[in-house]
């Protein structure tokens, strides 16, 4: 017994897909696949946004009265006719700037209407069914549409070019003397060369849209990048304030005497929340590690390592100096947040000039007015080659850290080069600010 065979394919597959991307064509065809704005709209200049718009003036200027003329003298057509059709032919061309299909609307019917008018007047040497002027207005059409329009709309306005045209030549077979192939030769090229272009530039302006959001994206990582790091060593600063206060609590009791069982209570209260805090501060600063992290149990460096700062910097081939005022030396003069924020902002100052100036001549001034400390680093200009710029500094990232710093302790930073070719780094950091700022 034999099994059943498989139902046979459907027989109008092909016919299905034909019909569907026939509709395909036509759609594109019949609609502008871009808003009916300028050539180059986008250009930084005005006359490089008007320049398509003069070309298109001269052009059209130029092919109307020698498509009159050639009308009217090799083809015998009617003065009247012949600027009738003259100008439903090279008119439009004054829309290609911005409205390229719509132009192709007008001009490609009057084109083969227009060359069932030169039959008449047919001589010999006359070239048939497009003439010169048609053919040179027609591949600036095609150029303007290849700029313009999408591929499946180029396929569509070639393939009509071609079907009109050897129509004709199929009509008429005594008279055409190979332009129709000719026009479906040479709107193929040109078709094909300007949709290169205009695809290329569609790449190059992605690729610039990329390179800016990548950039965006590796702006916003850094200060990501910067902040937790920050925290990471604010986390030693918070971590001995929080210290300190339960050992006073804890040593309440048996420094000072005469205290009531309410009172001890309220010690002992104080002390086990402030080991509380020290536990979450530190499941804290372990989701903030990241793993590559150094130096983490090492002591925070203040303003009393300036010095051995600024002397591995000489070493480092930069000639530069020290300026401190006196007291601030000594370790405990300033809040923590701002003696740390205070050698960070050095530290990443002076890297940027061992990468960038080379050789230059650097001052390093620390000064308090009582209620502010005033950091400033001065470079002059390189003395030698610039290395290539990095984006990061050393163990931070230049001007970013710098700024996250400052905003921390409620202070204010000023960056910028100076005349002569060098660069200034000043930051005032308020001594009073215990909190950092609200983001």
């Amino acid at each position: 017994m034999t099994e059943p065979s498989a139902p046979p394919p459907p027989s109008d597959g092909l016919i299905t897909a034909g019909r569907r991307n026939v509709r395909a064509l036509a759609h594109a065809v019949s609609h502008p696949s871009h808003a009916p704005t300028p050539l180059f709209a986008d250009a930084p200049r005005r006359w490089q946004r008007l320049l398509p718009y003069a070309a298109v003036l001269a052009l059209t200027a130029t092919l109307l009265p020698v498509t009159i003329s050639v009308l009217a003298n090799d083809y015998a057509v009617p003065g009247g006719l012949a600027g009738a059709i003259a100008a439903a032919q090279t008119l439009p061309l004054l829309m290609i700037g911005h409205r390229p299909l719509q132009a192709w609307w007008i001009i490609f019917p009057a084109d083969a209407v227009g060359s069932l008018f030169l039959l008449e007047g047919l001589g010999k040497g006359e070239i048939w069914p497009w003439s010169s002027p048609v053919i040179v207005g027609y591949l600036f059409l095609m150029l303007a549409l290849a700029l313009r329009e999408t591929r499946r709309t180029l396929i569509g306005v070639w393939l009509v070019t071609c079907l009109v045209g050897l129509l004709l030549g199929t009509l008429f077979p005594a008279e055409t003397d190979g332009t129709d192939v000719l026009m479906i030769v040479l709107s193929a090229v040109v078709l094909v060369i300007g949709g290169a272009l205009r695809e290329r530039g569609d790449v190059q302006r992605r690729l610039v849209e990329q390179e800016t959001i990548s950039e965006a994206e590796r702006s916003r990582r850094t200060l990501l990048e910067e902040r937790t790091r920050i925290a990471r060593e604010l986390h030693d600063v918070v971590a001995h304030h929080m210290s300190v206060i339960t050992v006073q609590a804890d040593s309440a009791p048996y420094r000072v005497g005469g205290l009531s069982p309410e009172v001890q209570d309220e010690f002992a209260s104080i002390a086990t929340s402030a080991r509380e805090s020290l536990t979450e501060m530190r499941r804290l600063l372990a989701v903030l590690r990241s793993e590559d992290a150094t130096g983490e149990l090492t002591p925070q460096p203040g303003i009393d390592r300036l010095q051995q700062l600024v002397e591995a910097t000489v070493r480092a081939g930069v000639p530069a100096e020290l300026s401190l005022s006196a007291g601030l030396s000594d370790p405990g003069q300033l809040p923590q947040a701002v003696d740390l924020s205070a050698y960070r902002i050095v530290q990443e100052a002076l890297a940027n000039v061992v990468r960038h100036a080379p050789g230059a001549t650097t001052r390093v001034s620390v000064t308090s007015d009582g209620t502010d400390l005033i950091v400033l680093v001065v470079n002059g200009p390189a003395a030698g080659r610039t290395a290539p710029v990095e984006a990061s500094g050393a163990g931070g990232h230049g001007l970013v850290g710098m700024r996250e710093r400052v905003r921390l302790t409620g202070g204010k930073l000023d960056t910028g080069p100076l005349p002569d070719g060098g660069f200034r780094v000043a930051a005032r950091l308020p001594i009073g600010a215990k909190d950092s700022p609200s983001p």
